[in-house]
Parts: structure tokens; C-alpha cells; sequence
């Protein structure tokens, strides 16, 4: 298995499993529990927001808590899929610096990043703990009986989980594994014991965190002991980040990321990646170019749905590979498309990254859009992307290329019939996203979710319900789950450390002292971006650089949809990017090359990928005209 520090996605029904054979039995049954806590609490989200409409439109009544419920089941999931997450050894992280070192090296470095993210994740389940015992005691209830600590128990108990987990994920060997509990018992008796002053803390525990960073410590990890450190220094009760991270994670749109990410998920684990490109044959495969605009489409088409998480390309590259290379299309040429196109797609609505932008981006600042702003202000710029790689793999074709059969309307018509269920998907989620027929963005996730499992399940019965269900569910878990362990950790580093050390005030003092013009600011803007591609991955970026962003963007009078796709945009490259570009090392591993081998042939990719990025970044009009067109808004 490849681990999310390399980017982490989901692998083939061959590939994946959850219940090892080399496990102790007892570990196993251990593993089943989690896995269904998770899989019921996705269940719980798809069924009970519509369920909810049902009875209320037929019986005039509803679920008493139905809403709090879904909340506080989204919690769970980013809690358990976390936990999930480091038993796999699939946290995220920044840094692949450890995976090039050996032998000692690479036990120390293990030992290092991994002992000092398990004390950081102790502390952390520590403040939990201390933020539930506040929340017993007021006794609050959701409904039915259901005591609120009941659920927010999950903050301390899988916390320590993951503590546990990275404790032993340190190495394969016992004593490794001793070593790293001996370093962690003695730094958290150290710091119980507070023999190092908290006002001489400060410099050390940075030091120690950097290192942990650079070698692979999980990223949550960092931004906690970031906050946590400050907190200590300032003398603020630590239980203030179990209470940002509970308030994240139940905040009202962060259901619609596991729902929309399960979507594309029943998708890419069934035969639908066939259909679709058949689709795309039958209608453009008569040209010269035609393989190659089928796999832009289709990749375009999945990772709209999948959020980059890389699924595109472990799902559709061993398919679309054969398919440039019988049209005469070179190695290397076929690599870094279907590399670069694994890419595209993360504007088109219902993208993961554009859900996660607006609910960071409200959590800090209200820019006074919605979702449905941000959703209509990409596709242009989407379209555009395509666009501009479509008329690029012009140039790919080789000089023995030909071109395909001659168009054929009763094949097209036949390849349309056979995917119908799967064209249906997005315009089951736009319309049920903007007809007004759903009362939440939430509702209409569930939707989607559900018509995606019925039309796997039940028509093509390409999914089987006791044997890839939970499977298909688990993995979207542990992904998501990932990244809502960062986002909440992430929002208390904003609240907690961010806005009180006055960082985003500084920003704004400094870049308006220091830059006047706009488009001076957008051209610093993209440099800075594209830095931030090459080091983090795109869902840390949005948690950690949108907070500066969106003060900076105000300063200078961007609109906040534009700032907001520009961001996007960006760090759309960053897929492409070395070191940490996802993509560069999910192709490498599917299709077992060098990464720079990928990473050379990806190069003309993220050219032409940029230059859409310049285009989209200084003509507002692209992001700004269908918000204003369709939802009646006026500029900023």
C-alpha cells in the first residue's frame, strides 16, 4: 500500500483490504468494529437527511434532532476514519523526506516523526477529554435520550487511538517500537511535570515540530503542537482546541464531504470508467485527437467527483494507458496526459476542494457568498482548463497516429444508453444543488450519494453488498476522515493561534505597505501559490493558507469568489509539482515508474495548466460572470 504522506487513495477491490490475514484475531475484530461504526454513521448520512424530507413533506412532521444528528454523525466519521487512517499507515503528511533514507537513518527518522506526533496527538486527546468533561456536566441532549458527550467522546478516545497507532506504526520491529514509547512516556512526564519553563518552551518545541514535520510526522500533528505551544505560552486552557476542532467538524456543510466523495467513490469501484469512456469514443474517437480528449473528459468527469484524491488515476489510468498507446501516442506522452488530466476536474461542482474553501473560508471571514456561488464561479475557468489541455494533446499525436472509425450515431447512441445511469450523476447533484427542491446543500449530497449506490447496486449490480460495500465505504472513510482530522486540528491553529498572535493583521500591514498595485498582489499571489503546491498538499493548503488569504484579497479588492478559484486553481499545479505533487507519485506508483520519469513527462502538462491559472487569475470575468448571470449578484 502506498501511504497518503505519497498522497493516499483508494486501490482496486484487489488491492484493498481491511481485515489482514496477518493480523491476531482479536486486532481484526477490533478493525471490524471500526469499520462499521464508520460504515453505519455514512449509512446515517445518506438516509436520515431524506428520510427527514420524506416524512415532513407526506406526514407534516420529521426527525426530532435529524440535523444535530447528521452533525455530530460527521464527527464520528472524521474521528473513527482518522483513527482508520493510522492503522493503515495513511495519515497525511507534508514531507517524503524519510521515504529516501535507509537503514539507521530511516529508523531514526521513523522513531523521530513518529514519537513526537503520538506525545502532540496525546495532548490533544488530553484536551478532549478535559472538553468533555465541561460538556457532561451541562447535561445537553440531542434527542431522543441521546446525551451530546456521548458522541463528543469520540475526541478523546480516538485521539488516543491514533497516539497509540503511531506508536507502533514507528517500525516493524519490537524494540522500535519500544523505544519510540520510551521517548513518548518521558517527553509527556517531562511536560506533566513542567521541568521545561513555559516561557523558555517556545523555541525547542518549534525545533522539535520542524524536524517532525521534514521527516514525516502526519500534518495534523504539526498544526496541533503549533497551537498547542502557543496555548502553553500564553497560559490559555488547552481544551480550547478540542472545543475549535469540535465546532469544526459539526459545522452545517461539512456532511456534503463524505457524501459527494461516497458518490465518486461507487463510481470508480464499479465499471462505470468503462462506460464513460466508451461514451467519449463514440463521439470524438473519429479524430486524430479523440483518445486523447476522451481521457481529459473522463478524468475531468471523475475527479469532480473524487476531489483529487488521486482515485482518477488508480481507477482510470490502467484503462485509458492502453488506449493512447494502440493510437500510436508515445510512452511518455500517454504518462504525463493521463497524469496531468487526473488533474483536472476539481472546479467542476462537487468538488471536495471547493466545499472545503467555502467552509474554511466562512469559518474566518464572512465573505458573504455560498456554495452555490463558488460551484457556478468554476466552471468556467474548469471549462477553460479542459480547454487549453485539449487543444495542447494536439501536439502529442504522433506521425503514425490515425484516426479512428468513422463517427457512428447508433454506436454513440448505444454507448450513451449503456452509461445513462452514470451521465445522470451530475445533473442529479447540480439540480438537486440549486433547484431550491432541497432545503440544504446537505439534503442534496444525500441524493447524490444514494443515487450513486442504487445505480452501482442495484441496476448494473456491479457492487456486491456484503463483500465491496464495505470495503468501497471504509476507504472513503479513512479518506475523508483524514481530512477532516486536519481541518479541525487546522481550525483551532487559526482560532487559537492565528487570530490571537494578530498573524493575518501583520499580512495585511505588510502587504499593503509593501505592494500597491492588484495585479502586482495576483502576480505575487500566483509565485506564492505555486510554492505552496510544491510543498503541501492542496486540502492542508486550504486549512492553513486561506486564513491569510482571505484578509490580503479584501485589502486589495478581489472579489471573493475570483480570490477563492484562483486559489484553487493554483493549487490545481500542485498535483503536478515535485516534491509532494499527488499525482506525480500516484502515477508512479500505478504504473511503476521513477518519479521524476513522471514527473519529466508531466512538465508540458503543468505549462499549459499554468497559463490557464494566469488567465483565469486577471480576467475576473471568467470566475465572476455566471455567479452574477445566474444567482443575481453584484461585484464586491
Amino acid at each position: 500500500k502506498i501511504s497518503l504522506m505519497a498522497g493516499s487513495v483508494p486501490q482496486n477491490s484487489e488491492s484493498a483490504s481491511f481485515e489482514s490475514p496477518v493480523r491476531p484475531a482479536w486486532v481484526r475484530w477490533l478493525c471490524g468494529i471500526e469499520n462499521s461504526i464508520l460504515i453505519v454513521c455514512l449509512f446515517a448520512l445518506i438516509f436520515l437527511p431524506l428520510l427527514e424530507r420524506v416524512m415532513r413533506g407526506f406526514f407534516n412532521t420529521g426527525i426530532e434532532g435529524e440535523a444535530e444528528f447528521v452533525l455530530h454523525f460527521s464527527l464520528v466519521i472524521g474521528m473513527v476514519g482518522g483513527a482508520i487512517a493510522a492503522r493503515e499507515k495513511r495519515l497525511l503528511g507534508i514531507s517524503t523526506i524519510a521515504h529516501f533514507l535507509k537503514g539507521p537513518w530511516k529508523i531514526a527518522a521513523d522513531v523521530f516523526a513518529n514519537s513526537w506526533a503520538a506525545v502532540v496527538t496525546g495532548v490533544l486527546g488530553y484536551a478532549g477529554y478535559l472538553f468533555l468533561l465541561d460538556e457532561r456536566g451541562a447535561g445537553n441532549e440531542i434527542a431522543y435520550g441521546v446525551a451530546r458527550w456521548w458522541i463528543q467522546s469520540m475526541l478523546p478516545i480516538c485521539f488516543g487511538l491514533i497516539a497509540i497507532r503511531l506508536v507502533w506504526n514507528s517500525g516493524p520491529q519490537w524494540w522500535v517500537r519500544l523505544l519510540s514509547s520510551m521517548v513518548v512516556l518521558v517527553a509527556s512526564w517531562i511536560l506533566w511535570e513542567g521541568w521545561i519553563p513555559v516561557d523558555r518552551i517556545l523555541l525547542p518545541g518549534v525545533i522539535m515540530l520542524i524536524t517532525a514535520m521534514l521527516l514525516g510526522a502526519p500534518i495534523f500533528s504539526v498544526l496541533g503542537g503549533a497551537t498547542l505551544l502557543y496555548l502553553w505560552r500564553e497560559d490559555f486552557p488547552i481544551a480550547g482546541v478540542a472545543t475549535s476542532h469540535y465546532s469544526m467538524s459539526t459545522e452545517a456543510l461539512i456532511p456534503t464531504i463524505p457524501l459527494f466523495t461516497l458518490a465518486g467513490y461507487f463510481m470508480a469501484e464499479s465499471k462505470a470508467s468503462q462506460r464513460l469512456v466508451r461514451v467519449f469514443q463514440s463521439f470524438v474517437g473519429q479524430f486524430r485527437a479523440g483518445p486523447a480528449i476522451v481521457t481529459i473528459f473522463v478524468c475531468a468527469f471523475f475527479t469532480a467527483f473524487t476531489g483529487g484524491s488521486g482515485v482518477t488515476i488508480l481507477a482510470l489510468g490502467p484503462l485509458l494507458m492502453p488506449v493512447l498507446t494502440s493510437a500510436k501516442y508515445g510512452d511518455k506522452p500517454s504518462l504525463g496526459l493521463i497524469t496531468g488530466a487526473g488533474a483536472l476536474g476539481i472546479l467542476f461542482p462537487p468538488s471536495l476542494p471547493i466545499i472545503l474553501y467555502f467552509i474554511v473560508a466562512n469559518a474566518n471571514v464572512q465573505t458573504g457568498i455560498s456554495l452555490e456561488h463558488m460551484f457556478l464561479g468554476g466552471l468556467i475557468p474548469g471549462i477553460l482548463m479542459v480547454g487549453m489541455m485539449t487543444l495542447y494533446s494536439r501536439r502529442l499525436i504522433s506521425k503514425e497516429a490515425v484516426a479512428g472509425k468513422k463517427f457512428d450515431w447508433v454506436e454513440s447512441r448505444c454507448a450513451v444508453w449503456e452509461a445513462k445511469w452514470e451521465l445522470m450523476i451530475p445533473v442529479v447533484a447540480i439540480t438537486a444543488l440549486f433547484s431550491g427542491v432541497f432545503s440544504t446543500p446537505v439534503a442534496a449530497a444525500a441524493l447524490t450519494a444514494l443515487y450513486a449506490l442504487f445505480v452501482e447496486l442495484v441496476i448494473h449490480r456491479e457492487l456486491r453488498p456484503f463483500k465491496d460495500l464495505p470495503r468501497v465505504m471504509t476507504e472513503c472513510g479513512l479518506l475523508v476522515g483524514g481530512v477532516l482530522l486536519i481541518l479541525g486540528v487546522a481550525m483551532s491553529f487559526t482560532k487559537d493561534f492565528l487570530v490571537f498572535a494578530m498573524i493575518p493583521d501583520l499580512a495585511i500591514e505588510w502587504g499593503t505597505a509593501n505592494i500597491e498595485s492588484k495585479y502586482v498582489f495576483l502576480l505575487a499571489l500566483n509565485c506564492f501559490l505555486l510554492l505552496v503546491g510544491c510543498l503541501m498538499d492542496i486540502y492542508s493548503a486550504i486549512v492553513v493558507v486561506v486564513p491569510l488569504l482571505l484578509p490580503l484579497g479584501a485589502a486589495f479588492g478581489i472579489d471573493p469568489i475570483h480570490l477563492g478559484i484562483i486559489f484553487l486553481a493554483n493549487l490545481e499545479l500542485g498535483y503536478l509539482t515535485p516534491p509532494v505533487g499527488l499525482n506525480l507519485f500516484l502515477s508512479a506508483y500505478r504504473f511503476k515508474r521513477p518519479v521524476m520519469e513522471v514527473a519529466k513527462a508531466s512538465l508540458p502538462m503543468l505549462i499549459v495548466l499554468a497559463i490557464s491559472v494566469l488567465l483565469i487569475t486577471y480576467i475576473p470575468f471568467l470566475t465572476t460572470f455566471l455567479p452574477n448571470l445566474i444567482l443575481g449578484r453584484s461585484g464586491p
